[in-house]
């Protein structure tokens, strides 16, 4: 009888994040999980899914993304379905419609101001009121170390992404979808629209939660990875 092989992790991060977020992740799959920085891959999340393939060295693979990492994560699964054995989707719009003006806002106000200005005006609101400040102040540090033309680059990948929600309602592996209770960028509403879209969807809500859920709950992301890496081993 053929043994399955072992599951891979891959670990694909928010904007205006890098791999380092997942550090609370980093041990669940020790030797077999993967959390590259995604803005040098390319100008599009087709991209990005293309040159995060060529990490892994198996053929078992579970995708986590959050945010634009999930648009990623999906991308990954659209390119490789027989390798994905899951996916997992943090705070991530399967469903997208253009909005090209404020594609642009967001790159000019990147580029006139700052990346301390657009943390401010962007992202710091994503996080749930209830955050733990260290958490905070840990993905702030983060994003304040990116180069503004990678994360204009994530931006406009972020935009420019393909909806993907009828590649959902036909892929056939487990789609868990994880919402923070307090995400105000695509929240428990969407989230359990995708995971009721997805043949084997699952829906998990975290209370007191935002949009950053591996920086802002990562026991409680953990705890559901650990499950879907048993259902993978079983």
């Amino acid at each position: 009888m053929r043994i399955p092989q072992a599951p891979e992790l891959l670990l694909l991060h928010a904007l205006p994040l890098d791999g380092s977020m997942w550090a609370g992740q980093m041990d669940l799959l020790p030797d077999a999980t993967h959390a590259p920085t995604l803005y040098d891959f390319g100008e599009s999340v087709e991209q990005w899914a293309a040159a995060a393939l060529k990490l892994l060295y198996g053929d078992r693979v579970i995708v986590v993304g959050c945010s634009v990492g999930g648009s990623c994560a999906i991308e990954v699964a659209v390119a490789a379905p027989d390798r994905v054995v899951a996916l997992v989707l943090i705070g991530t719009k399967a469903a997208h419609r253009p909005e090209p003006a404020l594609h642009e806002d967001a790159l000019h106000r990147l580029r006139d101001t700052g990346m301390a200005e657009a943390w401010r005006i962007y992202w710091a609101p994503l996080f749930a009121a209830s955050a733990d400040p260290r958490s905070v102040a840990r993905a702030k540090e983060i994003a304040l170390a990116q180069r503004t033309e990678a994360v204009a680059r994530g931006i406009t990948a972020f935009h420019c992404r393909p909806s993907r929600i009828d590649f959902l309602s036909a892929f056939e592996a487990p789609v868990v979808v994880v919402a923070g209770a307090d995400d105000i960028a695509s929240g428990p509403k969407i989230s359990a629209a995708q995971a009721a879209t997805a043949p084997a969807g699952q829906l998990h809500v975290i209370p007191d939660c935002g949009h950053y859920v591996p920086l802002e709950r990562p026991e409680s992301l953990n705890g559901i990875l650990r499950r879907a890496i048993a259902a993978q081993r079983g």
